[in-house]
């Protein structure tokens, strides 16, 4: 079952925080249409970020981090001659708000054992401060680019 979320078009800011990042998050967050679910799971998630993290807002803190975890580059497989190349390429800012909510919410969901508020919250934290799963996936997307960085010439 394909899981879509709303488009930049109908979505409408999240009721706490105003936010249209929070919102987008919380749609991805969001399993089998439980949107109340969700938004408990994220603020309660933002209370705890917000007692770990004392200089900023939790608002701005889940901004900084989901900024910190979006990568700028990745490789994409381009055939060229009958060999595929792994090809460096920009990533447009859409997909990299797209892959920085994937990292997370798999790192979350990797985790077990715990409510996930708290494993949000965790992973939230770590990103803020650039460590954590979704931070390791991002400079691995990094250095997997720089390493075929030979093959840039085949991005067209």
């Amino acid at each position: 079952m394909a899981r879509i979320t709303a488009s930049r078009k109908q979505l409408k800011p999240d009721p706490v925080h105003d936010s249209l990042l929070a919102a987008k998050f919380i749609n991805c967050l969001m399993l089998d249409g439980k949107k109340a679910t969700a938004q408990k799971v994220f603020y309660d998630a933002l209370d705890i970020v917000k007692t770990r993290v004392e200089e900023v807002e939790a608002i701005e803190a889940f901004t900084t981090a989901v900024e910190n975890v979006k990568p700028s580059i990745e490789v994409r497989s381009k055939r060229v001659g009958g060999a595929a190349y792994q090809v460096p390429m920009q990533v447009n800012r859409a997909r990299q708000q797209a892959l920085a909510f994937r990292w997370i919410l798999a790192a979350v969901r990797d985790k077990k054992g715990r409510p996930t508020a708290q494993k949000l919250a965790d992973e939230l934290t770590a990103a803020y401060n650039r460590e954590g799963a979704a931070m390791t996936k991002r400079e691995n997307v990094h250095r997997m680019a720089d390493a075929n960085k030979a093959f840039a010439h085949f991005a067209w």
